[in-house]
């Protein structure tokens, strides 16, 4: 599947790829050589961790390029009073009747436990470009779904502290 990226996710994990390339991977590639020089590789466990690390990096560096390669740039800008993008949304679960405030944002950011839902996420699917005062079904599985009331759209940009996500 093709990850949905805004310009902003683009721009991050360019400037991760960059770090690592440039900062990362010298200093593992020092550290694979400190190791190698105190001897004994068989039994040499700095020598083991700093190729892991070493690897490591490069792997992070090739997922990172295969889904830049791969990937569908999305718009994060919406109308007024529609969930989209980066939006803060606060809703309403009836059946509990607790609210909830989350701000909605790519996969590559998702982080449910920091109330960083994903826009691939069964509840990100079900309010996406929503309005307030709708009334929309959360399908989670074919045996379970749940409704949710929109009750408050602030937009709001992409912050510098949102991180993309590790593998």
């Amino acid at each position: 599947m093709r990850e949905q990226l805004t310009e902003s996710d683009v721009r991050k994990i360019e400037e991760e790829i960059e770090h690592r390339k440039l900062v990362v991977r010298k200093e593992a590639i020092e550290a694979v050589k400190e190791a190698r020089a105190h001897g004994d590789l068989s039994e040499n466990f700095e020598y083991h961790a700093a190729k892991k690390d070493k690897n490591r990096n490069e792997s992070r560096i090739r997922y990172l390029e295969r889904m830049l390669k791969t990937a569908v740039i999305v718009s994060d800008q919406s109308d007024d009073g529609v969930v989209g993008i980066n939006n803060r949304v606060t809703v309403y679960f009836p059946d509990e009747e607790e609210e909830e405030t989350f701000k909605l944002v790519t996969s590559i950011r998702g982080n449910s436990l920091t109330g960083y839902i994903s826009t691939e996420s069964p509840i990100g699917k079900a309010i996406f470009g929503h309005r307030v005062g709708e009334t929309v079904q959360v399908k989670v599985n074919d045996h379970y779904s749940y409704d949710v009331e929109i009750r408050e759209i602030i937009n709001s940009t992409d912050d510098e502290d949102d991180k993309i996500r590790g593998f």
